[in-house]
């Protein structure tokens, strides 16, 4: 039975091990994390993380092929196979501040694999990298002359938050990336292996190194354009008092676009996207690539003046301040069924709105513990709410900014009741029946969409 360990337990090690283990009864998987905290919620009844499947996946191989451990060292050297997960945030300081990625974690990492390993290794990578990482893991993994070898390879993950348990069980593609030399394509095969065991063939792709690497951050860059491509459009459908939805379904049938990614709301968010898009901006601006480096740029512009626009939507439609008014804000996270909240549009939105004095008091099903976490600067200034009636008694305004599935089911005429008045609706999501809103007496403003007033 060969030993696969994961360094790293967050939203992409622990999901992926937990479905390998499931998958690949002969493997014994092991996930390790410096975090003690989060290696005993893997092990408890309440997961670190919230994904909708994955807990009944972990409770059925818990301690049987999948295990959680702090111990890293003692893992690293039992290890045949090393996937490597993690965290490379954007650099906040430095060269490359804002754009490039913090390599500085998965560095420590390569470095410990290198000192506890005593048998070849393959390493995977599995974090989002920048092109050509591959070459500065082997650098250091093959420094030392004590015949050890390690051969690494890519393997990008491509999920979804609130899908990741689908994206895994009925993947799009698996991809992974090797050298095009005997050892690099032995341990390209071997991985092919694990994956085949619930994967069918076609959908597992192998490429050379570096289209691996790349392929990750062109994905989340395609992605993150359209979002921002229909964003773009919702501000002129407002303008011209076209729909924003009528016009995405509309450019949607044509199936040379096609109809995914292009929902307008407040912009995007999750831990892959902007950050993705500007490691690639720093790459191409390294490479002197200077013009497509300001393209792809004015993806994450247009993102931040979507969430700017949206707040200054609400503050003219309220009489041109919102000074002391109460808005109850439904939804923190970034998605729906998840508890993420890295780069939710919600924190910039609640923080534009506390420097204009609006009164927030925020519920999510979910997200509410990393919300206090996200604007601890601020928490005199906001009330957590879990119950979305209470949070809406005597509010101004609602701002619906995460698309959870019961936000649409609400009793919205004992919530028009409890609020003052006149009673206003931002739906930042496009998810709620607006004339219905408007019937009821909502003032109601949508993105890319004529308002509803009463006014």
């Amino acid at each position: 039975m060969k030993n696969i360990l994961c360094i790293g337990a967050g939203y992409v090690g622990g999901p992926t091990m937990a479905m390998i283990a499931k998958k690949c009864p002969d493997y014994t998987i092991t996930v390790v994390d410096i975090n003690e905290d989060r290696i005993q919620k893997w092990q408890s009844d309440s997961l670190p993380i919230y994904e909708p499947g994955l807990k009944p996946i972990v409770d059925d191989t818990l301690n049987k092929n999948l295990f959680f451990s702090t111990d890293v060292a003692g893992n690293i050297t039992k290890a045949d196979i090393i996937f490597v997960s993690v965290n490379t945030p954007t650099k906040t300081f430095g060269k490359g501040a804002g754009k490039a990625a913090d390599l500085q974690y998965w560095e420590k990492t390569a470095r410990q694999i290198l000192l506890h390993s005593k048998t070849n290794k393959i390493v995977v990578e599995k974090s989002t990298l920048p092109v050509r990482t591959a070459e500065a893991m082997e650098r250091i993994l093959n420094s030392h002359d004590n015949g050890i070898h390690f051969e690494v390879l890519s393997n990008p993950e491509f999920l979804a938050e609130g899908t990741a348990i689908r994206d895994l069980t009925d993947p799009d593609r698996v991809l992974i990336g090797g050298h095009s030399t005997e050892s690099g394509q032995k341990a390209v095969n071997e991985l092919v292996k694990i994956y085949a065991h619930w994967v069918q063939p076609e959908k597992i792709l192998t490429t050379n190194l570096w289209s691996s690497e790349l392929s990750k951050l062109v994905a989340n860059a395609f992605l993150s354009q359209r979002i921002s491509s229909i964003n773009t459009i919702s501000a002129l459908c407002e303008a011209t008092e076209a729909d924003v939805e009528e016009v995405s379904k509309a450019i949607g049938t044509d199936s040379r676009i096609g109809s995914k990614f292009l929902n307008a709301s407040v912009g995007f968010g999750g831990s892959c996207f902007q950050k993705d898009i500007l490691n690639m901006v720093y790459l191409c601006e390294y490479y002197g690539l200077n013009e497509v480096a300001t393209y792809w740029e004015q993806v994450v512009s247009i993102n931040n003046y979507q969430k700017q626009r949206f707040v200054t939507r609400m503050i003219k439609s309220m009489f041109n301040t919102v000074v002391d008014k109460k808005i109850a804000v439904l939804g923190f996270a970034f998605k729906a069924d998840t508890g993420d909240t890295r780069e939710s549009p919600a924190i910039d939105i609640c923080k534009q709105l506390l420097e204009e004095r609006a009164s927030l008091i925020i519920s999510d099903p979910k997200a509410i513990r990393n919300a206090k976490i996200d604007l601890e600067l601020y928490l005199d200034q906001i009330e957590f709410e879990p119950d979305p009636y209470a949070a809406a008694a005597d509010a101004h305004a609602l701002a619906v900014l995460t698309e959870w599935e019961e936000y649409k089911s609400l009793d919205y005429d004992r919530i028009f009741d409890v609020m003052i008045k006149p009673a206003f609706i931002f739906d930042g999501r496009n998810i709620l029946d607006h004339q219905r809103l408007f019937d009821i007496g909502f003032n109601v403003y949508a993105i890319g969409k004529p308002e509803l007033s009463h006014l």
